[in-house]
């Protein structure tokens, strides 16, 4: 039976085990969402990990509506990011880049544009700004010059994140934002070839992906989906029609992994009666397949010795443990992350937990 600890190969990256740090957002880059030196201490922390998916990092600034996080559209962006990977690199570890298209879930007042989406729909809650929480604005719907723009946007990221030293990227079409916005029918209200059917839905998540591929390589790209319950007011009535195709697709296109957030009905961060679809997912789905969302150390060796996954992504755990291999090999107990400090600037709650004796 395969072991959490033992190495595994995603694509072209050996990962020296199945622990994987999930993307957290950290806000600790530059109001010009340039990556700071801080940044490459933090993730050098917590280099351990078979792999780090990087933070969400933005592929243009009219995605990109965080107040402090990092983009990868400009030469400026790429040079700040590579003593970063430098210093994974330096620790034995892996990274890639998530790149990230907000969609709606942006503010005008951060980006200076009117947010985007497949309809026009808008945010269910207040979004965050330089100037604190404000209302949600209503979308403007892509046109298909837009949608060409965009997948231009995301060439171009991909191919600067190689420039930065990452060993590839993860497409985030999960939590609410753009492709998310175009995958499920509760925010896709369109009537061309990009809404209505599963198969026209999932037709941007298509385009984004061969995009990359075609830029990066299949095994330097991997997928972060979000299949079942509401995120950031995105549903979808019917998610097993959509997702499952979608992942049946993504194994087609033979990209190195594809990662699952799926919140349960007592989620830590979000809750849902839909069912998990890993299960069906994982009958199409032939490559390395990654399980995130509340797993205890326990549930993590269990779904990777029966195969119900290949490896499982850790979130909040890695924030506060830089050294959560060491600790879930010896289950030696964990520190508590402070919420307080999860998006302020500075080391508070960054790079000053302590490592276990």
């Amino acid at each position: 039976m395969p072991s959490l600890f033992e190495p595994i190969k995603l694509g072209s990256i050996y990962a020296k085990n199945r622990i994987l740090m999930a993307p957290l957002t950290r806000g600790r880059a530059t109001r010009e969402h340039v990556p700071t030196p801080i940044m490459a201490e933090y993730y050098a922390q917590r280099a351990s990990a078979g792999l780090i998916i990087s933070e969400a990092t933005g592929i243009s600034q009219e995605g990109l509506g965080w107040p402090y996080a990092p983009g990868l559209w400009s030469q400026e962006q790429v040079e700040a990011w590579k003593p970063v990977t430098a210093a994974v690199h330096a620790k034995g570890g892996k990274i890639v880049a998530q790149l990230w298209h907000m969609g709606r879930m942006v503010h005008s007042s951060v980006t200076g544009q009117q947010p985007v989406s497949s309809s026009a729909t808008k945010a269910p809650e207040p979004l965050h700004t330089y100037e604190g929480k404000q209302a949600p604005e209503i979308a403007r719907p892509l046109t298909k010059d837009d949608i060409a723009r965009i997948l231009n946007d995301y060439e171009k990221a991909a191919r600067n994140a190689l420039e930065a030293g990452f060993d590839g990227v993860q497409i985030h079409a999960a939590n609410g934002y753009l492709i998310d916005e175009f995958l499920r029918d509760g925010t896709n209200h369109r009537s061309d070839e990009y809404g209505g059917s599963p198969e026209n839905r999932i037709r941007f998540l298509r385009e984004v992906t061969e995009r990359v591929i075609a830029t990066i390589g299949a095994d330097r790209t991997s997928v972060r989906l979000s299949p079942n319950g509401d995120t950031q007011g995105c549903i979808d009535s019917h998610p097993e029609q959509v997702f499952v195709p979608a992942a049946k697709l993504l194994n087609d296109l033979g990209i190195a992994f594809l990662e699952l957030r799926e919140p349960g009905p007592n989620g830590t961060y979000g809750k849902t009666d839909q069912p998990k679809l890993h299960g069906p997912i994982r009958k199409v789905f032939t490559k390395p397949l990654v399980l995130n969302q509340d797993y205890t150390r326990e549930e993590a060796i269990d779904a990777v010795a029966t195969g119900v996954a290949d490896a499982i992504a850790f979130g909040r755990p890695f924030l506060a443990n830089p050294d959560l291999v060491h600790r879930l090999e010896d289950n030696l107990p964990l520190n508590k992350d402070d919420m307080r400090t999860w998006y302020t600037q500075g080391t508070e709650g960054y790079t000053d937990y302590p490592l276990a004796r």
